[in-house]
């Protein structure tokens, strides 16, 4: 069974070229060709000796997805629905923003947390990407923007992204060394509905990126009816681990707070809110749910949007609210489900 190239570090296909006895500077024209040239083909790295692409072609295989739709949203964003090798269904989702470009990169098929008002909750979780898997996405979506530059990498597609934490981990290793995708820190960011544990775990790697936590109401009782990961992991704990992270962190926590009318965006939600944020050096993003077909909840108006907002002003954190792309294809927060294909 061939191993993935997609999934290696520069140290280790490095090791794997000593291993055959090549030399050790091939790992970096190797690298050169899939990360700068996007060479998905070792037959086209003709800078490298015929007997070495044969090797190579027998020792390790790419398994790029195949892209099986692009739905494009009115505002730019197009959602990927893609096909594995074993014939499972993701999907990503590349949001235009004036100068930047965001994927949106799933971490699972299906997921195991089954937030309530999340699509990706109504399908079953089948299993854990591979870190090649996670990587292609990546891979892919650069070669869709062409000569457009891929700015920023957010693990808000399907999946919990600390449920598969090691090759979360590994990927985010080699999305950031500059050998293969050379991306800053601060570019990349990982969302988590709580798992408590790995968010300490992931502090303690020393890893370097940005953490949001989706967090949807300050409430005990709310939080466990909208997200059941809070009766394991109840808000004292989340909290403490948050303030723990960021002892550790470069960057300021992001709270993702999804709006639902008449459930979490009241006076007391507020008040709770602002309680939980005091003590934890983070921003808030406040986002209005986006409907999903049998789900009973409800969008806020306009007007209720706005006004949370003002009640949620009178705290010194940033509050932002983040306006959802690609609504229309169903591609915004909330709504990944690969659907289509069932």
């Amino acid at each position: 069974m061939t191993k993935k190239i997609l999934e290696l570090l520069p140290t280790e296909l490095t090791n794997y070229l000593i291993s055959i006895g090549e030399k050790e500077y091939r790992a970096k024209q190797i690298f050169n060709w899939i990360y700068n040239k996007r060479s998905s083909d070792f037959n086209e790295m003709t800078s490298l000796s015929e007997n070495l692409r044969e090797r190579l072609n027998s020792d390790f295989s790419f398994n790029l997805p195949i892209i099986e739709q692009k739905s494009i949203s009115q505002d730019g964003t197009t959602k990927y629905l893609l096909s594995l090798a074993d014939d499972a269904k993701i999907e990503m989702v590349l949001i235009p923003n004036e100068k930047k470009n965001t994927l949106c990169i799933s971490s699972q098929v299906g997921c195991f947390r089954k937030c309530e008002f999340c699509a990706t909750a109504t399908l079953e979780f089948t299993r854990n990407l591979e870190t090649y898997e996670i990587i292609a996405q990546v891979f892919l979506a650069i070669n869709e923007l062409k000569e457009t530059k891929l700015t920023n990498l957010v693990f808000m597609g399907m999946g919990e992204p600390l449920d598969n934490f090691d090759n979360l981990v590994k990927a985010i290793n080699i999305m950031q060394h500059d050998l293969c995708f050379n991306f800053s820190p601060r570019r990349i960011t990982v969302s988590t509905s709580g798992v408590v544990p790995k968010i300490t775990d992931l502090a303690d790697t020393g890893l370097k990126i940005k953490l949001a936590v989706s967090l949807n109401s300050a409430n005990q009782t709310k939080r466990e009816e909208l997200m059941p990961i809070s009766k394991k992991y109840p808000l004292t704990e989340l909290k403490k681990a948050l303030i723990d992270f960021r002892k550790k962190a470069s960057y300021r926590i992001t709270l993702e707070y999804v709006m639902i009318k008449d459930f979490n965006i009241g006076k007391e939600d507020a008040n709770a809110l602002i309680k939980f944020m005091g003590d934890i050096s983070c921003k808030l993003n406040l986002i209005k749910w986006n409907a999903v077909n049998g789900l009973k909840y409800e969008a806020p108006s306009g007007n209720e949007v706005e006004r949370f907002r003002k009640l949620m002003n009178v705290q010194k954190s940033a509050v932002t609210f983040r306006r959802s792309r690609g609504e229309d294809i169903e591609a915004a927060c909330g709504q990944l489900a690969a659907k289509n294909v069932h």
